[in-house]
């Protein structure tokens, strides 16, 4: 990995074109504050990768729609929600394919993909920004109690990725706590998409809770537990 690429982790918003490259993957949905491994060995990523190493590091994380097996050398129809990453980490291997660390940045919502110019595919984006919660609020508060009592109790229980504890201690803002736990937990595509596609903090957090089957009232015993089938961080990610 090149240490050097720590330089360029900042995403300044305003410097956004517009213009996104596209990464899609069947069944990872990315969050923002999300830090992804991922290896890239085909041709027209390895192209993409070039590209946006000279330019402004960004990739956008597509999910692929059901029925893309057929047509997955092409252009197959991806989600319209996506989210945007910079590489903070990269390592070119000598038969030309990369290693990388994706840092989750944005959510976007993706407008329409352009013509192909390029071996990979591209798209018009617009940024989604997060409606707030003020943190100071007792809704907020509660949110966040709740979604880390629940998943205290999946790590003690060997069904969430104790690795997490540490991030759990800092008092996490609650739209990083939520990306984190929506992302690390094994809950379907579908509800990882809707939490995505959800930029107010307080009704992804509301919505994380109902699809891990808790209320939002003060920690209380008798939580539903569900497995979790593999740990945090994950294995690289292949394209």
């Amino acid at each position: 990995m090149s240490p050097s690429d720590f330089d360029h982790a900042e995403f300044d918003p305003g410097e956004f074109s517009g213009t996104v490259r596209m990464f899609p993957i069947p069944n990872l949905v990315m969050f923002p504050h999300v830090v992804q491994p991922l290896h890239v060995f085909e041709e027209r990523y390895r192209e993409m990768m070039s590209d946006a190493l000279v330019g402004d590091r960004l990739l956008a994380m597509p999910v692929l729609k059901p029925g893309w097996e057929p047509d997955y050398a092409g252009r197959p129809p991806v989600e319209p929600w996506a989210c945007l990453g910079k590489v903070v980490l990269h390592n070119k291997l000598p038969d030309g394919c990369y290693n990388l660390l994706l840092m989750g940045v944005a959510r976007i919502r993706i407008e329409e993909e352009l013509a192909p110019l390029r071996s990979f595919r591209e798209a018009r984006a617009e940024l989604v920004h997060d409606i707030p919660v003020c943190e100071q609020d007792d809704e907020a508060a509660i949110l966040h109690e709740r979604i880390v009592d629940v998943f205290q109790r999946r790590m003690a229980s060997g069904d969430a990725p104790c690795s997490l504890k540490p991030l759990l201690q800092n008092n996490l803002p609650l739209a990083a706590l939520t990306d984190l736990v929506a992302y690390a937990l094994p809950l379907g595509s579908g509800q990882k998409l809707e939490l995505l596609a959800e930029p107010c903090v307080a009704r992804r957090a509301r919505t994380l809770l109902d699809c891990l089957g808790a209320d939002v009232s003060p920690s209380q015993p008798g939580v539903l537990s569900m497995g979790l089938s593999s740990g945090f961080p994950p294995p690289f990610s292949a394209n």
